[in-house]
C-alpha cells in the first residue's frame, strides 16, 4: 500500500485508474474544469506525499481512501496553495462517527458532561480527524452540500489566525472588517431560518443547521455549499459568493 508514492522524493502522479475512480464517486468533482482538475490531481500527489493517514477503530487506510480525503481537501485551496495546510501533518480516519467525551462549566458553576458524536475534527496547529462512512457519503450527498472533508479543511483555514471565528486571514484589518461584517449578517440570518424551520415548521435552509451553532460553524457549512454546488450557494448566499470568490480564487 502507498508504494506507488513512498518510492520518490517527489510527489509522484497519481495512477489513472484510481484517479478515474475517485471522480466517479464525487461528482462535484468530476464537474471541474480540464484545467482545475489537473490542477486537483497534481495538489492531491502532493497532499498525499506530505500528510500521514491512520487507521482507527481497526479501519485499514487504503489508496482509495487517501485519494478520496486528499482529493476533497485540496479543493479548498485549489488557487490558494497547500501552504494553508502547513500546520499539520497528521489526518486519522475512524469507520464511522466518534464519541467525543464533552465538559463544561455553565454560569451557575454547574459542571456538565457529555458525550458528542463527531464525523470530524479539526485541531488547531494538529490532526484531522474524520470519519470514512460520512467521506464516503459525500458524493451521494451533493444536494444538500454535505461534505465533511471539506468542512474539517475549512475549519483548518479559518484557524491559521488562531481563532474559528468565521474569517480567513485577509491582507488587511479593512478586509477582515468587510468580510465580518458581510459574515456576520448571513450567519444571523442563517439563524434565523433555522430557528423558524425547527421551532415553527417553517421552511428548512439548504445548509445543514448545524452551522447555525457559531459563525465558525457558519463558515465551514458555507464551505461545504460553495465547493460543492457553486450555481445553488449563488442562489441561496448571493452575498457571501463575492468574499469567497475573492477569496478562494474563484470557479
Amino acid at each position: 500500500m502507498f508504494d506507488w508514492w513512498r518510492k520518490r522524493r517527489a510527489a509522484p502522479p497519481i495512477p489513472e485508474p484510481l484517479w478515474r475512480s475517485v471522480l466517479a464517486r464525487y461528482p462535484f468533482l468530476e464537474r471541474r474544469s480540464a484545467s482545475e482538475l489537473e490542477r486537483l490531481r497534481g495538489l492531491a500527489a502532493r497532499f498525499l506525499y506530505d500528510k500521514e493517514f491512520h487507521g482507527a477503530g481497526g479501519l485499514t487506510i487504503t489508496d482509495e481512501i487517501a485519494l478520496s480525503i486528499a482529493a476533497q481537501a485540496v479543493l479548498p485551496v485549489l488557487h490558494l496553495g497547500l501552504g494553508w495546510y502547513d500546520d499539520f501533518v497528521g489526518i486519522v480516519v475512524h469507520p464511522g462517527e466518534v464519541l467525543a467525551p464533552r465538559r463544561a462549566t455553565d454560569e451557575a458553576g454547574v459542571v456538565h458532561e457529555w458525550k458528542e458524536a463527531l464525523a470530524g475534527e479539526a485541531m488547531d496547529r494538529g490532526p484531522v480527524m474524520l470519519s470514512w462512512r460520512d467521506v464516503q457519503a459525500a458524493g451521494a450527498a451533493s444536494a444538500s452540500a454535505y461534505n465533511v472533508v471539506i468542512h474539517e479543511f475549512a475549519h483548518k483555514i479559518d484557524l491559521r489566525n488562531g481563532q474559528a471565528d468565521g474569517c480567513p486571514p485577509l491582507r488587511s484589518a479593512a478586509a477582515h472588517s468587510a468580510w465580518q461584517s458581510v459574515m456576520q449578517a448571513e450567519y444571523e440570518a442563517f439563524r434565523e431560518k433555522v430557528i423558524l424551520a425547527e421551532r415553527f415548521g417553517g421552511v428548512a435552509p439548504w445548509l445543514d443547521p448545524y452551522g447555525a451553532t457559531e459563525i465558525g460553524e457558519f463558515f465551514a457549512v458555507a464551505c461545504e455549499g460553495y465547493f460543492v454546488d457553486g450555481e445553488r450557494f449563488t442562489r441561496e448566499h448571493s452575498k457571501l459568493m463575492p468574499l469567497f470568490e475573492a477569496f478562494f480564487g474563484g470557479r
